[in-house]
């Protein structure tokens, strides 16, 4: 079985691999820095409003600019009305809902700006530490500092993937970014450095059995036994994100559509980064003894 296996050598064409790769980043990465995220009132600071009311946006409106309210976005679903706007007293607020007699409020949320930046310290300082404690966790681990960063390399291309999408989803969408979004970006860091942790131990072991064989060659015979086993995981996974997807509710929607994004994602980058960067580091290393 294993002499079959070794028939087929993914390993060699970890150059196309890296090639998709940036065909996918680069587009995101573009957009990022030169849009970059829709904020929402999380980390900007404001109100956020759900209203159920029959009216249209320009009542709204208008009903806003009487009351001195300054709203950011709007938008309708069923006569649902959600509103984003600046930092509102509760008195401000009263006088703009008493001017829909009709309106039923189903939330009524204030952020101060204060807090906004402090929640975009903190995610900064979550990812930071996560990476950070990963890395070495895997290099120890492995008893090798190239496992570790290849892992965290792995992980940052999953990270410049779903941040990219959603540049471009707020970009031509008007998609905001908000809590749930960091913790979906926590969430698939995680799920990306599990898989690739399967890969690599696989790797380990062989290395251990068949130690006079070529890196690549481990490296191949890896990938292909643990191939199966992490597609399959991963379609479980993506069938159950798609219908609570296509099912779910307004508010869970980009939070549900980042998972599935990054398990994508990740499920590639276990694979077809991960190891790709060992094998890539494994050649100038030896290029550079030789």
């Amino acid at each position: 079985m294993a002499n079959n296996l070794t028939i087929l050598q993914p390993m060699k064409y970890i150059y196309i691999y890296f090639l998709i790769s940036l065909v996918v980043i680069i587009p995101g990465s573009y957009s990022l820095i030169i849009n970059r995220l829709k904020p929402s009132i999380d980390f900007t600071g404001g109100t956020h409003i759900v209203w159920q009311l029959q009216a249209s946006q320009a009542d709204i409106a208008q009903a806003a600019k009487d009351v001195g309210v300054e709203i950011k976005s709007i938008s309708n679903k069923e006569n649902v009305w959600s509103i984003a706007s600046t930092p509102l007293a509760q008195d401000t607020y009263k006088n703009f809902l008493a001017k829909f007699a009709s309106a039923k409020e189903l939330s009524f949320d204030t952020v101060g700006p204060s807090l906004g930046s402090e929640l975009i310290q903190k995610t900064v300082t979550a990812i930071a530490l996560s990476a950070t404690l990963i890395m070495l966790y895997v290099a120890y681990r492995f008893k090798n500092i190239k496992f570790g960063v290849s892992a965290i390399l792995a992980m940052l291309h999953d990270s410049l993937v779903l941040l990219g999408v959603f540049s471009l989803l707020g970009r031509y969408m008007a998609v905001e970014v908000d809590t749930l979004f960091v913790t979906a970006l926590l969430t698939i860091l995680s799920f990306s450095v599990h898989d690739t942790i399967v890969v690599y131990d696989r790797i380990r072991e062989l290395k251990k059995k068949h130690g006079y064989l070529d890196f690549e060659e481990i490296a191949n015979r890896a990938v292909l036994e643990t191939m199966g086993r992490s597609i399959n995981n991963s379609l479980t996974i993506i069938f159950m994100l798609l219908a609570m997807y296509l099912l779910g509710g307004e508010t869970t929607k980009w939070f549900i559509f980042a998972l599935l994004i990054g398990t994508i994602s990740g499920t590639y980058s276990s694979t077809f980064t991960a190891v790709p960067i060992l094998v890539f580091w494994d050649k100038l290393a030896k290029k550079h003894l030789g």
